[in-house]
C-alpha cells in the first residue's frame, strides 16, 4: 500500500528548515504561499490567515494547520525559543507534526503510528509517575478577564502545593504541559509529537483533547495528568472555529 502522506510530510520537514533560515535573519515568511503551489487542493489554517479574517475551520479535507513562527514574544524580544510549527490533518484527524526550533537546529518531527524524533533520534517521554519528582509547565494565556486570571493563579497555586518537583513557563523536558487559551495552530504539531513519544493528551477537565477548544493537557502518562487535572480550575475559551462578531 503506497504511503501517501509521507510526501507531504517530507515537504514539511524542507518548508520548516527553510521558514527557520529567514527567521534566523529576522522575516518572516508566507508558509500558505508555499503550500498552495505544492498543495492545492489542502486547506489551510494559520495564525496570520485568521488574523486577516479568513475562517478557521477544521474539515475533512487535509489540512495544513500552521505558525510560521511559534513563540512570537519570545521572537519579538531576543528570547531564544521560536520554532515553526506545522501539522497536518485528513478527516479531522492529525497525521503528522513538524516542529523546527530554528535557534536551537532542531527539527521534531512524529506522523501517526510511526514515532516521534528529533534531528533523526527517537524520542520517549519520561516515566516518571511521582507528581512530587515532576516538573510541569504552562502559559497564562491571552485572557486577561479577572475571574480567569483569579482561576489561572488558584490553579497554579494548587498545582505547586501538591508539592510539584518544579514549575516553569513552557518549555521541553518537563513532565506536563496544560493551558487554557492555547490555538490550535499552536498545538497541532506538538499533539503529534507528543503522541507517538508515548505521552497523552487530554482536555483540562479530562476526556477528549479538542483541536478547536484552546484547551488542553499533555503529560507523559495518564497518572500524571489525571493528577494535575484534581487541580485545574477549567473555564471556557472562545473556540477557535466559533465565529466572530466583526463589530468586537
Amino acid at each position: 500500500m503506497p504511503d501517501l502522506w509521507q510526501d507531504a510530510m517530507d515537504h514539511a520537514v524542507t518548508l520548516a528548515r527553510k521558514a527557520g533560515e529567514i527567521v534566523r535573519d529576522a522575516l518572516q515568511n508566507d508558509l500558505k504561499i508555499m503550500l498552495k503551489e505544492k498543495f492545492p487542493g489542502h486547506s489551510f489554517i494559520g495564525e496570520e490567515s485568521v488574523a486577516a479574517g479568513e475562517p478557521c475551520v477544521l474539515t475533512e479535507n487535509p489540512t495544513w494547520i500552521v505558525d510560521p513562527v511559534d513563540g512570537t514574544t519570545n521572537f519579538v524580544h531576543g528570547y531564544p525559543f521560536v520554532a515553526i510549527s506545522i501539522g497536518f490533518a485528513v478527516n479531522k484527524m492529525l497525521e503528522f507534526g513538524v516542529v523546527y526550533s530554528c535557534i536551537e537546529d532542531k527539527m521534531y518531527t512524529a506522523r501517526k503510528g510511526k514515532g516521534a524524533f528529533c534531528n533523526g533520534q527517537p524520542l520517549q517521554v519520561s516515566d516518571q509517575k511521582e507528581i512530587n519528582q515532576s516538573i510541569i509547565a504552562t502559559e497564562f494565556g491571552s485572557n486577561r478577564d479577572p475571574d480567569a486570571v483569579d482561576k489561572i493563579f488558584s490553579s497554579m497555586r494548587k498545582i505547586l502545593c501538591l508539592p510539584v518537583h518544579g514549575y516553569v513557563p513552557a518549555s521541553g523536558c518537563v513532565e506536563a504541559y496544560y493551558e487554557i487559551g492555547i490555538h490550535c495552530w499552536d498545538v497541532a504539531a506538538a499533539a503529534v509529537i507528543v503522541s507517538e513519544a508515548g505521552g497523552v493528551l487530554m482536555d483540562v477537565e479530562g476526556g477528549p483533547m479538542d483541536l478547536m477548544s484552546r484547551r488542553v493537557l499533555a503529560a507523559n502518562n495518564n497518572i500524571i495528568a489525571e493528577r494535575i487535572i484534581k487541580e485545574i480550575e477549567a473555564f471556557s475559551a472562545v473556540r477557535d472555529d466559533e465565529p466572530v462578531d466583526p463589530i468586537k
